[in-house]
């Protein structure tokens, strides 16, 4: 006998190798295909909702409309004037510098400039287009989020210049803000420049003009005190180191200039007096008397001039008078000479020189008296000149920096945003994208989770896939009300695919079909009972005779088929039991052609019943004088009857049930089993339908299988 896994269905039974791996995903993609096919009705549903729902979203959205503002970003150039800035910023790459750029234009710093100089706080129109007021919470943290979420920026592709653009649903509102957005970050940008300059600009402008004011007040002090004073300054005098600390008042002059007009009198008032003193004397006379006026002459022109450097007291002044004194004494002992002319013009000078020095007395104590006053006359002009330096120092600063800071903006306006003509959005065909979009996601996230979350068996090919099992025959779902007289009609789709499976379990050992076999499913109505009438029938069509052996004694389903009382006395519960004789329990069923052994009594022990060696006799007894023996077994899942069951046959024919029944199930089923050494030949994969057939099976779908041998072994049969 050979193994039933040897059994070439078109079946994949052994190691898959990397071809096979390649065919599974390609399977596996297949499968997803299929159930999208078998699902079609809900997807084109959900992708209708999907675009019901983008129509309704365009519908009821409230219009949004985008304004536009263009800037030019460069790169910040160096200040190239003589006065340098205060401070100089270097700049990084031109792509880092642009992105950080970017990101200032995005920024909560730039959202809380233009909340501030937009004063939307209290903009009315503002607040109704975003519609603001009735929530109340007008805080400009609030403001700075929609302003932020509202607000798009767009680097024009290879080049300088950036889009800002603002969105809200009015048109108005949209251009101010996108203008207003373009305006303040511009202005920051300026300001980051030349900060550091305008606020030292700022700082001078107030340093010149309290100075200024400083300045004036000493100026009108100084002016006011020495025209109370009478000082009237002529022209400024440097001092010794050159620096004009000093100043000529009109007295000072008039002093200088008396003094030398006093000693010019005092001279010639000398030469008159010797005149007349030399026309009096005798030639030797003459000589001495020429000589002491000679010497009178100077020592008054001595004494002149120490009287107008020093003050009466002088020891020198003193000496000098005693000198003059002594001179004129020693003078007045010789002769005058008797000469009217030259008397005249003595007195006339001597009244000159007195006349002067009386003035220059005077000038002299008015010279003195303004000594005490140009002392608090210096005080106030120095404090002049301070002021006048520290106002043109920072004047001249002032220029430097208006020089350095008056830079241009390396950022420029470019276009100005202007209220757009219709709303950007809501877009019909952009929501009726997203919608079916959407809608398409759902479907696969339908499909992908209906293929992955149904382990019911689809695929038949499943069977030898995922379960390790020959597919023995394919039979499809019978829709007739009585499916009976579909058996018994011999061409309907499921008389061919029994009569298939007939013929593929003829090459399971090498003496053909097995002659016991056992019928069981996973759970309960999954087409075990009618597959086993079936089967029955069809290999009575062979000519062999068949004995079917109804060994569910918890629940009998075949009475539903072939008619009869499943609970009669005789049965197999009563062999089992020791009581009676396997001919008199055997009841014939003529319609089929087949004979019955029905469960009899229902016993309370039906586990125990089956367990012992009575199933084994009754089987052996019955192959005796049957070619065929069927039994038609009890599920699996939750019973121990089939797993005894499976004892007392060569083998067991598994039914599964396609699109209903867990995989995890039959493999937990099998394994069950398997571990009571039975032997499982195939299986039968039941209920197929138009889910199925676009995996390539079904009847009435265009699709067969096994139909040649049935077909043929058919027409031996009834020719």
């Amino acid at each position: 006998m050979t193994n039933s896994n040897s059994v070439d269905n078109g079946y994949p039974t052994g190691p898959v190798d990397e071809a096979g791996a390649s065919d599974s995903f390609r399977i596996d993609l297949e499968r997803f295909w299929i159930q999208a096919l078998n699902l079609k009705f809900w997807l084109l549903g959900i992708i209708a909702l999907g675009l019901l729902a983008g129509l309704a979203a365009t519908l009821l959205a409230t219009p949004q409309y985008r304004a536009t503002a263009r800037i030019e970003i460069a790169l910040a150039q160096q200040n190239v004037t003589d006065a340098e800035p205060i401070e100089i910023e270097s700049r990084g790459g031109t792509l880092q510098y642009l992105a950080t750029q970017y990101e200032l234009l995005e920024s909560r710093f730039l959202a809380e400039r233009v909340v501030e100089a937009g004063n939307l706080t209290r903009d009315e129109q503002f607040i109704e287009a975003f519609d603001l007021k009735e929530s109340g919470n007008l805080s400009p943290r609030r403001l700075q989020s929609i302003l932020r979420s509202n607000v798009s920026v767009t680097p024009v592709q290879g080049s300088s210049l950036v889009d800002i653009s603002f969105s809200s649903p009015d048109r108005e509102v949209s251009a101010r803000i996108a203008n207003l957005w373009a305006k303040e970050f511009l202005d920051a940008n300026y300001e980051k420049l030349f900060g550091k300059n305008i606020e030292a600009r700022e700082f001078l402008e107030e340093q010149i003009e309290e100075l200024r004011e400083r300045l004036a007040l000493s100026e009108r002090e100084l002016i006011d005190y020495a025209n109370a004073n009478g000082i009237v300054i002529l022209a400024p005098r440097g001092d010794s180191e050159g620096s004009e600390t000093a100043t000529q008042t009109l007295v000072g002059a008039e002093l200088s200039a008396l003094n030398e007009a006093l000693a010019q009198a005092t001279t010639e008032r000398i030469q008159a007096q010797s005149a007349l003193r030399a026309g009096a004397r005798n030639e030797t006379g003459a000589a001495a008397a020429a000589t002491l006026r000679n010497r009178l002459a100077e020592a008054q022109s001595q004494l002149a001039e120490l009287r107008s450097k020093f003050g009466p007291g002088y020891p020198e002044i003193k000496a000098k008078e005693a000198e003059v004194a002594s001179l004129r004494q020693a003078l007045e002992g010789e002769s005058v000479v008797d000469n009217r002319d030259l008397q005249a013009a003595f007195r006339k000078a001597q009244l000159q020189e007195d006349s002067l020095r009386a003035k220059l007395q005077e000038s002299k104590n008015s010279f003195l008296g303004q000594q005490g006053q140009g002392i608090q006359y210096g005080i106030l002009k120095r404090e002049v000149d301070t002021n006048r330096e520290l106002y043109d120092g920072l004047l001249q600063r002032y220029k430097e920096l208006e020089a350095a800071g008056a830079g241009k903006n390396n950022m420029n306006l470019i276009d100005s945003a202007t209220p757009p003509g219709g709303p950007f959005s809501p877009s019909l065909l952009r929501n009726l994208l997203i919608g079916l979009v959407a809608a398409l996601i759902v479907a696969a996230a339908l499909v992908y989770l209906r293929e992955t979350m149904d382990q019911t068996v689809r695929d038949p090919s499943d069977v030898s896939r995922r379960l390790g099992l020959s597919p023995l025959g394919l039979i499809p779902r019978v829709v007739a009300a009585d499916i009976v007289d579909e058996l018994e009609r011999r061409s309907s789709e499921i008389s061919e695919a029994y009569a298939a499976a007939r013929t593929n379990m003829a090459f399971l050992t090498s003496d053909g079909a097995p002659r016991s076999m056992m019928l069981t499913s996973t759970r309960p109505n999954e087409g075990k009972s009618i597959s086993s009438v079936a089967l029955a029938r069809s290999f009575v069509q062979l000519g062999k005779k068949v004995l079917l052996i109804d060994a569910d004694l918890r629940h009998s389903g075949l009475s539903d088929f072939i008619g009869g009382d499943a609970n009669q006395d005789a049965g197999l519960s009563s062999m089992l039991s020791g009581n009676g004789q396997l001919s008199a329990a055997i009841v014939p069923v003529g319609a089929h052609g087949f004979d019955i052994l029905p469960t009899g009594h229902r016993p309370p022990n039906p586990v125990e019943l089956l367990a012992g060696p009575g199933l084994k006799n009754v089987v052996e007894t019955a192959l005796q004088t049957y070619d065929q023996v069927i039994v038609d077994g009890a599920p699996v899942l939750g019973l121990a009857d089939a797993l005894e069951v499976s004892k007392s046959v060569e083998g067991v024919v598994y039914v599964i049930e396609s699109n209903g029944v867990n995989i995890r199930a039959v493999e937990s089923a099998l394994s069950r089993l398997k571990s009571a050494n039975a032997r499982i030949f195939g299986a039968l994969v039941t209920k197929l339908d138009e889910r199925n057939s676009a995996y390539g099976y079904g009847y009435g779908y265009g699709y067969g299988y096994g139909y040649g041998d049935g077909a043929e072994e058919r027409d031996r049969l009834t020719s």
